[in-house]
């Protein structure tokens, strides 16, 4: 199974392979790779003859066989990009796996329309699938020629508590920096969609100059979240319990409840006193060792670890049970007529009472 990055060192070194296989649920990394296996092959008048891009839902693997098999017009290579693979019949197929791992007797004879291909590819021609939200079985015959003769590449989410450690590497490999405020600022706020982030991201750099500091206040400017009535704040003034500031947000997101729908408060407060909870575990509660557990910058792991010491397991586990109660009233049920801004009030009042 190869990386990212030595999937795009070998493009951007003209070490390109005759098959890649890109599948997973991650769309993002597959957009990239295929980008670059898109525009960086062929030159502007080479795409014109030698690019086909096709999509999966009006193929079937006879016809990418065939197309594979063409040469090229007045240049060296040819590119078969397949968009939306995953709607292919016939090209993620289920074989009958025995207790060892391998397909059986009668699988085995009947061998996937593509591993002949794989095992005898058109030297010319880079064919490429981009099978995004499904995998291949690993155990099958038809991954394990994959993985033998072509680029297979398994394009995973990024966990939660690995996404600000995500933004900070995206940020220094385009020459900027990112404050740890503002870093939860927008780890909170824009999820784990990496296209979101990149493209929101992407925009606050075009107006700056290389080597700056993103801060919240740019943040603010640039992307529309507030420095002071956001989930991150939210947190912060759970985490003191400070009933004052805690409800002043509330109060805030209850009146602008586009911008601050109840589903992403709800998801913030789960991961927020998620976080708490593996701190109740560490064997040592330093600062070094919260930020590790939770990813985290350490300047701010010190807050994770006071705010554990204001809510014990006891209390934890029925904030746990609030937050489940309310994201079903968020949805209708038992929830009578109150909007989402009352419901927030009140599972404001109970978690911090």
């Amino acid at each position: 199974m190869s990386d990212f990055q030595t999937i795009l060192s070998d493009i951007k070194k003209k070490n390109y392979k005759s098959v890649y296989f890109l599948m997973g649920e991650e769309p993002y990394f597959i957009d990239q790779i295929s980008h670059h296996l898109e525009h960086d092959i062929l030159d502007e008048t080479e795409r014109e003859f030698n690019l086909a891009v096709l999509y999966g839902q009006d193929l079937n693997l006879q016809a990418i066989i065939s197309e594979a098999k063409g040469f090229p017009m007045m240049g060296e290579r040819k590119v078969v990009l397949i968009k939306e693979a995953q709607n292919i019949k016939g090209l993620i197929e289920k074989e009958e796996i025995d207790e060892d791992g391998e397909s059986t007797k009668k699988e085995k004879e009947k061998k996937h329309p593509l591993v002949a291909y794989l095992e005898h590819p058109q030297p010319s021609t880079i064919l490429v699938f981009c099978c995004k939200y499904k995998t291949v079985d690993k155990r099958t015959s038809f991954a394990k020629a994959l993985a033998k003769h072509a680029v297979l590449f398994h394009s995973e989410k990024v966990r939660d508590y690995k996404i600000q450690e995500w933004i900070t590497h995206y940020m220094k490999a385009k020459n900027f920096n990112i404050g740890p405020k503002a870093l939860m600022m927008l780890a909170e706020y824009l999820g784990t969609d990496l296209s979101k982030i990149v493209n929101e991201v992407d925009k606050l750099m075009i107006s700056l100059k290389a080597g700056s500091e993103i801060t919240p206040e740019i943040i603010q400017n640039n992307i529309g979240i507030s420095k002071e009535y956001n989930s991150f704040e939210l947190n912060e003034a759970l985490g003191k319990r400070d009933i004052l500031k805690a409800n002043r947000i509330i109060n805030y997101f209850g009146a602008n409840e586009k911008e601050h729908p109840m589903v992403v408060t709800l998801s913030a407060l789960y991961n927020y006193f998620q976080k708490l909870l593996l701190i109740h575990f560490l064997p040592e509660k330093t600062k070094d060792a919260a930020a590790k557990a939770i990813g985290v910058h350490p300047f701010i792991a010190g807050d994770y670890i006071n705010a554990a010491k204001n809510y014990p397991l006891g209390k934890l586990k029925m904030i746990f049970s609030f937050l489940h109660e309310y994201d079903l009233k968020s949805k209708g049920v038992d929830n009578g007529s109150a909007g989402h801004g009352e419901l927030m009030k009140e599972l404001t009042f109970k978690i911090l009472h």
